[in-house]
């Protein structure tokens, strides 16, 4: 999906004014701004799209390496193992002895089968091997590391020249920029910030000066290398 179509798409839904409009808003302002959308955004319209304004879904002709023939998998040659006990028929020397001498045959073929069965599971046990890499061993004790990006403020709403404290998390390193606009998506207040080793950022602003003469719903918008997201508050001049 082109940026142009991408734009066009995304004026047909707000006028439609299908979904949450903050979000097609917010695609439609960084269209407009020639900035980077993101796959998920653009897999956002593209939904709506095919949802409300019955578009055709536009597929990505196949790769030659989708239409090439998978590796060939080696055969897989299994041990054989050799039962190298042979038993011996007995012979019977007498008739008088042949009672004592069939006793002993079946005594001497019961030991036999049972020396054969233990050297069967000995040898398939030996050709069972296991070969790594083994996965990690996860400890539900050890918070893994917030990968997202956040922001957020201290209160859903605001009046005139209160303080406003935003804080929130980055998955890169070096800058954030925090963007405040007014209902009529117009810059009130910019900012950037240097993230903390931990990836978070915080700071202060006062609600109130040029742009924030109108009541209603601000946007608060922070931005790194990878995306940007969110949140809003209301604002009582």
């Amino acid at each position: 999906m082109t940026d142009s179509s991408l734009l066009d798409d995304v004026k047909a839904l707000l006028d439609h004014g299908f979904e949450d409009d903050r979000i097609l808003k917010q695609i439609y302002r960084a269209c407009q701004r020639d900035e980077v959308i993101s796959n998920y955004e653009r897999n956002y319209v593209r939904k709506l799209t095919e949802l409300h304004l019955r578009k055709r879904p536009q597929f990505d002709p196949p790769s030659e390496s989708a239409n090439s023939a998978p590796p060939p998998v080696p055969d897989v040659v299994l041990p054989q193992t050799r039962n190298t006990l042979q038993i011996q028929p007995l012979q019977t020397t007498s008739s008088s002895s042949s009672f004592f001498s069939s006793k002993k045959k079946k005594l001497v073929l019961g030991l036999s089968i049972i020396i054969i069965l233990g050297i069967s599971i000995a040898a398939a046990t030996a050709t069972l091997t296991i070969t790594g890499p083994f996965p990690d061993i996860i400890d539900p004790t050890v918070t893994p590391i917030s990968d997202t990006l956040s922001v957020q403020t201290d209160l859903p709403s605001y009046v005139h020249k209160d303080l406003i404290s935003i804080s929130g998390t980055s998955n890169t390193d070096g800058f954030v920029n925090l963007i405040v606009e007014n209902s009529n998506y117009e810059t009130v207040w910019q900012e950037q910030l240097s993230l903390k080793n931990n990836g978070e950022f915080s700071t202060l602003i006062i609600a109130g000066g040029s742009g924030w003469e109108n009541s209603g719903i601000y946007t608060l918008t922070v931005e790194n290398d990878t995306g940007s997201t969110f949140v809003t508050f209301s604002f009582t001049r």
